[in-house]
């Protein structure tokens, strides 16, 4: 399976964990659902890890690895907190900035470039996802979110996460010059989830068995996420990363069937106006 084929693999995965924790997980506090997809993703990846082969791991990659980490917990305690304390409308939104910035963080740290062809399909990624966030942003108004910038603390702390996001998905890729993909997901997302843990607060024996009270869509979750991240490190090494990452906001293409099958949301229209221009920059970025 080509890089395209993981991208949209990873995309589905990422989108079906979100559904199953808005439909089974809805009433967990935050720091457990990071719990869920953060630390238990970690731990249940980590067999893969064990009786394979490792290459000499040059400090290089530890400087790699070091710079991440910290980024990833800060952008998930960013993200947490704006969609906590913030009007979804004004939030969401700003994460279809990611693959543009990344165009810049991956031309900045990788050397890597875009053709014309591939930076229209990444723009039209992003308005697309744009399109599909701002529904409730008064009648529909798609300018709302950036006037929000200048009043809502929510809407720049979710650029803030779409900005760190694309230096720690260009920071994967350096990685993984010494580190084989289905060996560095699984470690990385070990390492985030284990220092995750103090941070959350989730140490006590009480308080990990009260993340357990329905342990089928926990797994079901922690699952997913696994399948999301191995995918996604799969297909970030075969190509450049601006690529994969404006394809694999593909997902919220499968949000949007999960949002009309399973919890009856409504707007269908600009939902398919928006996938369409979506599916528009995928195939653009295809054949670029």
């Amino acid at each position: 399976m080509n890089w395209l084929g993981w991208t949209l693999l990873s995309a589905f995965c990422l989108a079906s964990a979100d559904a199953l924790t808005k439909a089974r997980l809805a009433d967990y506090s935050a720091r457990e659902l990071l719990f869920v997809r953060l630390t238990l993703t970690g731990l249940l990846t980590a067999p893969l890890l064990i009786g394979r082969s490792w290459p000499e791991l040059p400090p290089a990659f530890w400087g790699w690895v070091v710079a991440m980490v910290p980024l990833e917990i800060a952008a998930m305690l960013l993200y947490v907190r704006a969609i906590r304390d913030h009007p979804l409308s004004q939030t969401l939104p700003y994460l279809a900035f990611t693959p543009v910035f990344v165009t810049l963080s991956g031309a900045l740290l990788l050397g890597e470039t875009v053709s014309p062809r591939g930076m229209g399909g990444i723009l039209l990624v992003a308005a697309g996802a744009w399109l599909l966030n701002t529904g409730n942003a008064g009648a529909g108004n798609w300018l709302t979110p950036f006037s929000a910038l200048l009043r809502n603390p929510g809407s720049r702390m979710m650029l803030g996460v779409a900005a760190i996001y694309s230096i720690t998905s260009v920071g994967g890729k350096g990685a993984m010059q010494y580190l084989p993909p289905e060996l560095f997901g699984p470690f990385y997302f070990l390492c985030v989830g284990l220092i995750l843990l103090p941070i959350l607060g989730l140490t006590t024996p009480a308080r990990l068995r009260r993340v357990w009270r329905r342990p089928l869509p926990v797994l079901g979750t922690a699952t997913l996420m696994g399948g999301m991240l191995l995918a996604h490190f799969i297909a970030i090494d075969q190509v450049e990363v601006a690529y994969m990452i404006a394809v694999k906001r593909s997902s919220m293409l499968f949000g949007i069937l999960y949002g009309a099958l399973l919890f009856r949301e409504r707007e269908a229209g600009r939902h398919l106006l928006a996938g369409a221009i979506m599916l528009g920059g995928v195939i653009l970025i295809a054949l670029a």
